[in-house]
């Protein structure tokens, strides 16, 4: 198994820098990559920048979802474009993994079903194929199951792809329409001439842009930080369990109230805890706890605290906020988020799924590893122009969803860096929301 991407991998993106670009984006990422790939295939001049390697965090270390189950409803047109999209960039960046297998969300109870059905009521208007499932459906599409189940969401139109395999793929495609893309090359901060983006600072000199993209995940608040900008953006570290091939219980993404599963490509499982993650309390933590308190208290990302983050990380006590542009900067320090899986919850889900399986035998769990998610408090994303920075424009916090709804946000972004309309509304995850005074509605806590 060569999965998820690592610091150690060699560099696979070594073109050479130029001395200017029409946009620049930071971050190798699926919303980088899809925003690079959409400019160049225009005949955008556009550099890809990333610090350590491309889908090194997050998006090699998701769970391979592409579903419009349960998503925010401002999110769902965009996400419905994305699966749209998805078969066209395998078509033409290669085999991904890419299968149309639906998701399953199974409840245990009436009213988690109930809340199933009141976001299905709310998502008919977009002509979503979801329907609800009785026990006795639930039987049939989980044979062997030991579980009673009172019902489930199920949208069969729903996909799955391998995100290690994906995200370097479609990079190698945005290379080919012409992108440049540089890995080991870290944005050490704006360039700026009377407030307005004039350039990027890397490591290995400057680049003349006017336009530029953050999509830098769980790093995008400490480089808006330096320039001044502040948002309430968390990273959250989630773990993942890949086991070793074994027999079809279910094809597609599936999950309960303990456990998410994924039939792989290799026919082994990528196994995640329901509704668990882990915040390392750190300054951003603190300044951040007013807006993320409601989150916390309802517990719908079931978060455990954890009192430090290791050393180098975005929200450490040790990681500097301001430094200059001729200084190693904590992107350089960290190439790689790369956090150790809880290994109690990896050993819990192998007995869970062996429980809820037995038909299986025992679960052998082949490799373990975590991501840093990309949080904020209303769980939807910020995608908007920076007006405190003209010529800056930012996709992050995905909050864990990034991956199958990316190539729809990195053609927005990339619309939005060359001034075009975005084509959606983009009201819910404007950047002003949570400066103005709006209340915060969170999204869909199914």
């Amino acid at each position: 198994m060569n999965f998820p991407i690592r610091a150690d991998l060699a560099a696979s993106f070594t073109d050479p820098m130029p001395e200017r670009a029409d946009v620049v984006v930071i971050g190798g990422g699926i919303i980088g990559v899809m925003t690079a790939w959409e400019l160049a295939r225009t005949g955008v001049r556009v550099v890809l920048l990333e610090k350590g390697r491309v889908a090194g965090e997050q998006s090699s270390r998701n769970w391979g979802w592409v579903r419009a189950q349960g998503r925010d409803l401002d999110e769902l047109p965009i996400m419905l474009e994305a699966q749209q999209m998805w078969p066209a960039l395998e078509a033409e960046a290669g085999d991904v993994g890419l299968r149309t297998t639906g998701t399953l969300y199974l409840a245990e109870d009436d009213a988690q079903l109930a809340r199933y059905a009141d976001w299905l009521l709310q998502a008919k208007m977009y002509q979503v194929s979801t329907r609800i499932l009785d026990a006795g459906q639930v039987a049939k599409a989980l044979p062997g199951v030991s579980r009673n189940y009172v019902g489930a969401l199920w949208t069969p139109t729903d996909m799955k792809a391998e995100p290690w395999v994906a995200v370097p793929k479609f990079a190698r495609a945005a290379q080919a329409a012409g992108a440049v893309i540089l890995e080991d090359c870290a944005v050490r901060m704006l360039d700026l001439v009377g407030g307005r983006v004039t350039g990027v600072v890397t490591e290995r000199g400057l680049i003349r842009t006017s336009s530029v993209v953050l999509a830098g995940g769980a790093w995008s608040s400490l480089f808006l930080r330096r320039h001044g900008v502040n948002i309430p953006q968390l990273s959250v570290r989630a773990t993942v369990a890949a086991t070793v091939p074994m027999g079809d219980v279910n094809l597609g993404g599936a999950v309960d109230m303990r456990l998410a599963w994924r039939k792989r490509a290799d026919r082994g499982y990528s196994l995640a805890p329901s509704g668990f993650h882990e915040l390392f309390v750190g300054p951003d933590a603190f300044r951040a706890l007013g807006g993320f308190a409601k989150l916390l208290w309802e517990d719908p990302l079931g978060t455990r605290l954890l009192p430090s983050a290791p050393r180098g990380y975005p929200d450490a006590w040790g990681t500097p906020r301001k430094w200059s542009g001729d200084q190693i900067s904590p992107f350089e320090r960290c190439r790689v988020l790369d956090p150790k899986p809880n290994a109690a919850r990896v050993a819990r889900m192998a007995q869970d799924f062996a429980a809820t399986f037995p038909g299986l035998g025992k679960v052998k769990i082949a490799q373990s590893w975590a991501g840093m998610i990309d949080t904020l408090p209303d769980i939807v994303p910020v995608v908007d122009y920076v007006d405190q920075l003209p010529g800056l424009v930012v996709c992050t916090g995905m909050c864990g969803h990034g991956f199958g709804i990316g190539p729809a946000f990195g053609r927005i972004a990339a619309r939005l860096a060359t001034g075009g309309g975005a084509g959606f509304d983009l009201q819910r995850f404007r950047l002003s929301r949570f400066s103005d005074g709006s209340k915060l509605i969170a999204g869909p806590n199914l």
